[in-house]
């Protein structure tokens, strides 16, 4: 085990469980948040500005965080999006483009649209006389209080249903059916109103939940890390002691001169 090519692949192999050290020991500075928000701070209600902006992912400690937005309905617009759930109860949600403020976006270099869930209603009927009510309203600039969600993404309608029909709460598939989108920059999160529209229910959008400052699945990664810098020692034992014993071996089986 003391010749020179075995000990230059146990230098190799504590150069390697070396960076497998640093690796592990990076996973843990990331697997503790030291400076998490502060509980609560979702409640807080904040310009959309300061928040997210347009095209951009929302940052999961931003999930559900309550802003202010003003703009304008964009006519036609107005979408139903069934299998929405309130306090467990099955229903529909009555959707809008709104075409955001200057005031709120910050930025007047081009047309911005913010997808919003403006309502529940319990029965498909009920959020098409909604919408269509919302339609004939009309109406200039409109102030919005509610919660910012994470797009759900689109998904593939299932064999046999309508194509035509909306299951999910994506601006990415809204947008698809919007008017006037040309040169339109979107928010990629959506907004579910606090206060409901033309006799809707409220949306069931309660806090998020405090999490854990620990993200144990880092924790994991880390403890993986040290593993493989263990077995990198263990490998260079087992090949160099198998070369041992072979040499052994081949010397007892070599007759006397």
């Amino acid at each position: 085990m003391l010749r020179p090519q075995w000990l230059l692949m146990l230098a190799l192999c504590l150069v390697v469980a070396g960076v497998f050290a640093w690796l592990g020991q990076w996973q843990l500075a990331r697997a503790i948040d030291t400076s998490p928000p502060p509980a609560g701070i979702t409640e807080e209600v904040r310009p959309i500005s300061e928040v997210v902006e347009p095209g951009a992912y929302l940052e999961e400690p931003l999930v559900g965080q309550r802003v202010e937005v003003s703009g304008t309905w964009v006519p036609g617009d107005f979408i139903v999006v069934s299998s929405r759930f309130n306090d467990r109860v099955e229903g529909y949600w009555v959707t809008g483009q709104l075409r955001v403020s200057e005031e709120s976006t910050g930025r007047g270099d081009q047309p911005v649209s913010l997808a919003v869930a403006v309502g529940w209603a319990p029965t498909r009927e009920a959020a098409e006389a909604a919408a269509s009510a919302l339609e004939k309203a009309g109406g200039g600039t409109i102030e919005l209080t509610g919660r910012v969600i994470s797009d759900e993404g689109p998904v593939v309608p299932p064999r046999g249903a309508d194509p035509q029909e909306l299951t999910r709460m994506s601006p990415a598939a809204l947008l698809g059916r919007w008017h006037d989108i040309d040169g339109l920059d979107v928010y990629r999160p959506y907004l579910t109103a606090s206060d409901p529209l033309a006799g809707l229910e409220q949306i069931s959008s309660p806090a998020p939940e405090e999490g854990s400052n620990v993200n144990w699945l880092n924790i994991f990664y880390a403890a993986e890390w040290a593993v493989f810098a263990g077995f990198a020692f263990y490998l260079w034992y087992r090949l160099a002691r198998d070369a041992w014993e072979k040499e052994l071996e081949d010397l007892e089986e070599t007759p006397a001169s």
